[in-house]
């Protein structure tokens, strides 16, 4: 069974200081999280753990993992600047996007973040936007279905990222006529896995391709980024994957396949913003109302815009009733106030009776929850709180006002 990062009485403090809802973040968690992952990859020199900005893009959660060692992973122009901003070295930015901007290459090039292709069509857009760079590691994407033993895991065919083995091939080929001296691989296979086996698994694969693209190209990678893929559970089994085990997978397949072949070189990246901070974050949200009709509904002052990933995809996220854990037991629907009928955080749901007023915290949206806010009815985005390793609270980023929301209009004056 899941439980709070915090106590009822620590959070009944910060629910005193700061008005729900809002994002809470756990900083000793987050660094433990960091240090273990670190530790699990030791064994590779130049490893790497590039953290996903997209997952949780605040410069408190950043700035800790920089002094954890971390670096980033970008998507768009407005992270590689965040990222900037914050102080991370070039060497420690990855700028992984797709269907991207003439003007996103030219800033990425500008603080020398490392360019991770998406498709072999980009190769020549970077080249006349940009310039092309000493070091480019291209996206893969090897098709068809990706199975772990008899599981189908996901559908790489249908996705939209990657380049073909192919494309793969020509790709370096063009990059090493035209000057380019260091490259890496990037794979994205698998989405929010909880298996230990995914990464050796993909590992093994990445690693096989490097030997062939050594053989056929003469070409030695610089590095292998496996991406993300390392999920949570997010359901009350709490069933998590062991960082420890999946790093100790990768160094069996990489002495086996990558040391036997002469790459035993080459650096290992991870992107790994879900397994890193998800479960380090609550959404904590008070009862507004309760109502019945066919069912019993818990009304409460967080929605979709708070946290989106029910909504969106129908995804589980445990809740804990903070200030009666041990009340009778009941099943309700857990909804929020948007004009949409899938604003539902829980649906027919055994929880504690809610009652008027109750704090309530729903588990493991310290990735995906926050950042993809929005603003539908008019409904503003929440606070960011940090939970500090000494037990104080601090605001990471204030809740939206109807200020923020009308600023970017233009034409009225909503003071007359």
């Amino acid at each position: 069974m899941k439980r709070p990062f915090i106590s009822a009485t620590d959070l009944d403090k910060i629910t005193a200081e700061f008005p729900t809802p809002f994002h809470l973040y756990d900083e000793k968690g987050i660094r433990e999280k960091a240090r273990a992952v670190n530790k699990a990859f030791a064994w590779n020199p130049g490893f790497k753990e590039f953290f996903a900005v997209k997952a949780t893009p605040n410069p408190a959660i950043l700035k800790i993992l920089k002094e954890e060692g971390c670096g980033v992973d970008c998507a768009t122009d407005v992270e590689l600047l965040m990222s900037h901003k914050i102080g991370f070295d070039s060497s420690a930015i990855s700028f992984t996007s797709n269907d991207t901007r003439a003007s996103e290459f030219a800033y990425a090039r500008e603080i020398g973040a490392t360019i991770n292709l998406d498709a072999y069509e980009d190769i020549a857009f970077l080249e006349e936007a940009a310039g092309l760079p000493k070091t480019v590691s291209l996206r893969y994407n090897p098709g068809g279905v990706f199975t772990l033993g008899t599981d189908i895991m996901d559908n790489p065919e249908e996705s939209k990222f990657g380049m073909t083995k192919a494309q793969l091939f020509q790709g370096y080929k063009d990059l090493k006529a035209k000057g380019v001296q260091s490259f890496g691989l990037h794979a994205f296979l698998a989405s929010n896995t909880v298996t230990n086996d995914y990464y050796p698994t993909l590992a093994a694969q990445l690693f096989n391709l490097a030997v062939e693209i050594k053989q056929e190209l003469g070409i030695s990678l610089d590095f292998i980024n496996l991406s993300g893929g390392v999920g949570v559970d997010y359901t009350p089994a709490d069933q998590q994957n062991d960082i420890a085990v999946i790093g100790e997978g990768v160094h069996r397949v990489f002495d086996e396949i990558l040391v036997a072949n002469g790459l035993g070189h080459i650096s290992i990246y991870t992107e790994l913003g879900r397994f890193m901070l998800a479960p380090h974050g609550l959404l904590v949200t008070k009862v507004l109302h309760r109502k019945k009709t066919y069912r019993n509904y818990v009304g409460v002052d967080a929605s979709a815009v708070n946290l989106l990933r029910p909504a969106m995809y129908g995804a589980y996220h445990h809740i804990t009733n903070m200030t009666n854990p041990n009340g009778k037991v009941e099943v309700v629907d857990v909804v929020g106030s948007l004009c949409e009928n899938n604003d539902k955080f829980a649906k027919q749901r055994e929880l504690p009776e809610a009652r008027i007023g109750d704090t309530l915290v729903i588990h493991d949206s310290g990735a995906h929850g926050f950042s993809m806010g929005y603003n539908y009815n008019g409904r503003l985005r929440s606070a960011e709180i940090l939970f500090q390793e000494d037990g104080s609270a601090r605001m990471i980023r204030r809740a939206e006002t109807p200020e923020d929301y009308l600023a970017t209009l233009y034409g009225f004056d909503f003071e007359k």
